[in-house]
């Protein structure tokens, strides 16, 4: 593969290319058009209120913040405390967005009308989707731990069962808390299986039907 010459010409951010955030682990700032069209799929609104967990140096947080506009708010989370120092001086010249440096999988986080998770998680946790406005979208990697998955669109209604659909195919880091060793065997299991773009719902309790196509505690996706 080849690779780029470093350089610090801003006009290469321009590109559809991945670029380091330099703190290890893998980090890197993610394929532009790939949150592009993440970002139409969640489709912000002006007057919203998002939520950005695994915000790293706050360049996506930045195009939310221009989304949902001064009278929106954004709450970005980032678990890496430079990276989340980084956010806060980049995004200093936006006053709708909070820059939190903890995870973004604990609670509390605060009601939103979209929560974006740029970190795989192997299931759709109940702190997100508790957090969710009726009507709100929940956008992130299902996807095991070292492992490819897939971005999961979730529309939260007043009942237990959710609109849901498999954006496309992804790679992310692991989310740290969201890697629970059972819910990493049963989603393996499943994209092994395949048939991941036919799934249409998310129900939220423990009594899957013949449709199911992957289960957890006190969730399950299935293809109708």
């Amino acid at each position: 593969m080849r690779t780029q010459p470093l350089s610090d010409d801003p006009a290469l951010l321009y590109q559809d290319v991945m670029v380091s955030l330099g703190v290890g682990r893998g980090l890197n700032n993610g394929q532009p058009s790939l949150h592009a069209m993440c970002l139409e799929a969640l489709a912000p609104k002006k007057g919203e209120s998002a939520v950005h967990v695994g915000a790293g140096s706050g360049y996506y947080t930045a195009i939310l913040a221009a989304l949902v506009g001064e009278s929106g708010h954004v709450d970005a989370y980032e678990i890496e405390p430079e990276l989340a120092k980084r956010a806060a001086a980049n995004l200093a010249g936006f006053p709708q967005v909070e820059v939190h440096c903890r995870s973004g999988t604990e609670a509390p986080l605060p009601n939103c009308d979209l929560l974006y998770v740029n970190a795989a998680a192997a299931e759709p946790l109940a702190v997100w989707l508790d957090a969710l406005n009726i009507n709100g979208r929940l956008l992130f990697p299902l996807e095991p731990q070292n492992d490819s998955g897939a971005m999961l669109l979730i529309t939260k209604w007043e009942n237990e069962t959710y609109p849901a659909r498999f954006l496309c195919g992804v790679e992310f880091v692991p989310c740290i808390g969201a890697q629970e060793e059972k819910a990493v065997w049963a989603l393996e299991t499943a994209f092994r299986h395949g048939n991941w773009h036919q799934v249409r719902q998310l129900h939220c309790n423990n009594h899957p039907d013949e449709s199911c196509w992957c289960a957890g505690d006190g969730w399950w996706l299935s293809a109708r």
